[in-house]
């Protein structure tokens, strides 16, 4: 019998705030496919999770970024019992600097939608804390 290496896979996610939207991906595959969620995905052999987070956001939306902070850290655990995928996150703020949006690799929708209304869109589980903590972070820059 063959034991099964069950460890989480490293992944980042990018929450862009331009002019009060955040930039969305509708998930075309994989874990959560049909949901909304930043761009994201998994850190590659080597990589930096910084380099990682650039380029899924290039990869899926065309826009380049410059990063900020780190501004939700947590797990995604899918259903079932060994799960069916575990995914440690990072995801950084950032902004944009370049690029021409449009939709691509697995993000099959890109859109840019108001902060207060991201929650109203079928988004991935750990959406509602990024928000959260983006919504607190605007209290604070407004304070």
């Amino acid at each position: 019998m063959t034991e099964r290496l069950a460890r989480p896979v490293p992944g980042v996610g990018v929450a862009v705030v331009h002019n009060g939207a955040l930039l969305v991906v509708l998930r075309g595959r994989g874990a959560n496919a049909g949901l909304w969620a930043i761009p994201g995905g998994k850190v590659d052999y080597g990589e930096s999770m910084q380099e990682a987070a650039v380029r899924e956001v290039r990869e899926e939306t065309g826009i380049d970024v410059e990063l900020d902070e780190v501004v939700w850290v947590g797990d995604a655990i899918g259903p079932g019992d060994p799960p069916a995928w575990h995914y440690t996150l990072v995801d950084f703020k950032a902004r944009v600097i370049g690029g021409t949006l449009a939709a691509a690799d697995d993000a099959e929708e890109v859109a840019w939608v108001p902060l207060d209304e991201v929650l109203e869109l079928a988004v991935t589980p750990t959406m509602p804390d990024l928000v959260a903590n983006l919504l607190r972070d605007r209290q604070g820059e407004e304070a």
